[in-house]
């Protein structure tokens, strides 16, 4: 059982705080590697060469105009030719700890996102205060429905460098908001007088596991070299929720023979399984309309 960096288990922190710092789920052999590729990343992605990006100035997708560079995104996708981001994300003890946080086995596993966070050159960028899945207008009794709806799925952050860039507020991701913070989230949603605001302090080499629907903003910071590894999984029981959360991304290129055949074994199963959902939950396609669009 994998413990967090208080000696919790992790699945318990988890549940009970809504994140959870856990060290070394990078093999020491690959920690070098991985900051190589992300180097080669960020560079193709700064000079135009790479398209799938983030750009400062919009916060969800679609990410389709602008050129200062936040969020680098689908690592795995065979034309970046990075083999080292898909060995990582198959690897023994990142599948452990997905697993004890998802209380399942990795036959049951299904590969999903895998993006990079990065610092911007031009000018710092603030995110909103948000969860994922939970637009800020929502009525407080539809926010309700909305939290009792199981994730099938866990995300993290894992620094290369020192990261500071997280902020989350503790336990607040199985309640509505108070008052103030639903003023806070649809009329000052970049404030920096969140009450209880946690700034989560990633070492490198540490992760962030958090629910989706922890309160959370992120701050981005042109003077501090960032790349954090911005990942999720989920589990066969996901269906539609999942779906439309993952494929808003626009996942298009995992439904490729090129792909299929650059995955790792250990990755081979959660292809399958994704795969088997799309089918079920949205004809086959791995797109859909972004939640957020038009937000």
């Amino acid at each position: 059982m994998l413990t967090d960096i208080n000696n919790v288990p992790i699945d318990q922190a988890l549940n009970e705080n809504g994140y959870v710092i856990v060290d070394n789920l990078i093999p020491e052999d690959m920690f070098e590697s991985l900051k190589e590729a992300c180097d080669r990343s960020v560079n193709k992605a700064r000079n135009g060469e790479w398209k799938h990006c983030r750009y400062v100035g919009t916060q969800f997708p679609p990410w389709t105009e602008g050129t200062d560079v936040w969020g680098v995104q689908h690592l795995i996708h065979p034309d970046l030719k990075e083999s080292i981001f898909a060995q990582w994300y198959g690897s023994p003890k990142l599948i452990e700890a997905v697993c004890q946080l998802l209380k399942t086995s990795p036959e049951n596993l299904q590969m999903e996102l895998f993006n990079l966070l990065i610092n911007p050159k031009e000018r710092d960028f603030d995110l909103t205060w948000h969860r994922d899945a939970v637009p800020a207008e929502t009525a407080e009794e539809q926010e309700q429905e909305k939290l009792k709806i199981p994730h099938y799925g866990t995300q993290w952050n894992t620094a290369l460098y020192d990261d500071e860039c997280l902020f989350v507020v503790p336990k607040s991701h199985r309640r509505v908001r108070t008052p103030e913070e639903r003023a806070i989230t649809i009329n000052d949603p970049k404030s920096h007088k969140m009450p209880d605001q946690l700034q989560v302090h990633l070492k490198p080499g540490q992760t962030v596991f958090y629910d989706n629907n922890i309160l959370h903003r992120a701050a981005y910071f042109k003077s501090s070299k960032r790349a954090t590894l911005h990942a999720s999984m989920g589990t066969i029981d996901g269906g539609h929720h999942r779906a439309a959360t993952i494929f808003q991304h626009g996942l298009d290129w995992m439904d490729t023979d090129t792909f299929r055949q650059q995955l790792p074994k250990s990755l081979e199963k959660p292809y399958a399984n994704v795969c088997a959902m799309a089918s079920r939950a949205n004809e086959g396609k791995f797109a859909v309309k972004p939640i957020h669009e038009g937000l």
